[in-house]
């Protein structure tokens, strides 16, 4: 397996290739870049886009940080070794249409030492309209993607999806899901270790293909401001999520991370309205009626 400094690099280039991809996709807007250093060692790259064509906002972070645990994040981890290096990309996009989907990536390495390491990440949707053709290409491509690698890879992390991108204190999924996955072993997976980082390397490659027919789609729609109202609504349960239950925000605060890149997933504008309920047969309604677990969107 290739060390931990190879695996930074290898996502270092991967950050490169999407904001470049996301810079033609959008057309108008490029990317900011900030170079920072972490306190407690390490630092990372963190590149924002904003007021683009089709692209509100996004960030593509990528960050090779290392020291010393946190007592909190080492009871999470159920661990006893203090120092740890972490790098990985992650990524968070909004668009201007409301009928083009929030999408989010994350591609991680975490390690303790040569017997404690791991891989992590996953890919998820947030329409803001549930569009079922949409939602079946964008399965459709992940298990592509997973079967390369094992066929018991979809299945397990498309459940793991379910599960982790739900916000208890609604009842109703972020999205319609996507993959994820934590600690990955070859122990636990019965792959090698390369296996494992290709596969995290082949979902990074994947996500300007993707996320461009997904976006190429739709971005030209029509809209009211009743759509961008209800866009603005869908963007503060993303917003709640991100904030209470989202496992990496919480191991950014807890690391002495860098405030500006772990809240950079918040969306520039969302809305809160009291007690909400959309019309009965509406759009909207019939959205919520989609944010459920365990639903298989490839047989619809």
């Amino acid at each position: 397996m290739m060390d931990k400094q190879q695996i930074a690099n290898q996502y270092k280039s991967i950050q490169d290739i999407i904001t470049r991809g996301l810079e033609a996709l959008d057309g108008k807007s490029t990317f900011q870049e900030e170079l920072w250093q972490r306190e407690g060692g390490g630092g990372g790259r963190t590149r924002i886009i904003q007021q683009g064509a089709a692209i509100e906002k996004g960030g593509v972070n990528f960050s090779a940080v290392h020291g010393v645990l946190p007592e909190p994040v080492r009871k999470a981890f159920q661990v006893d070794k203090t120092n740890f290096f972490a790098t990985g990309v992650s990524i968070v996009i909004h668009p201007n249409n409301p009928f083009v989907p929030i999408i989010h990536m994350n591609i991680r390495y975490f390690e303790l030492d040569d017997r404690v390491k791991w891989f992590g990440g996953g890919i998820d949707l947030t329409p803001h309209y549930v569009q079922t053709e949409d939602a079946v290409y964008f399965h459709g491509q992940l298990k592509n993607i997973c079967d390369r690698f094992s066929p018991a890879f979809y299945p397990e992390f498309k459940a793991h999806a379910d599960r982790y991108f739900y916000i208890k204190h609604r009842q109703e999924t972020r999205g319609i899901g996507g993959i994820f996955y934590d600690r990955l072993t070859p122990e636990k997976t019965q792959v090698s270790w390369e296996t494992i980082f290709d596969f995290s390397a082949a979902l990074g490659h994947a996500f300007v293909p993707i996320y461009s027919e997904l976006m190429n789609r739709n971005r030209h729609r029509e809209f009211t401001a009743a759509n961008k109202r209800w866009q603005h609504l869908r963007r503060g349960r993303y917003a709640e999520f991100n904030l209470v239950y989202d496992a990496g925000t919480k191991f950014g605060l807890e690391t002495n991370g860098r405030i500006e890149s772990i809240l950079m997933s918040l969306p520039p504008h969302a809305e809160w309205a009291y007690d909400f309920r959309p019309e009965p047969g509406s759009a909207e309604a019939q959205t919520l009626s989609l944010l459920k677990q365990d639903i298989d969107w490839l047989a619809l």
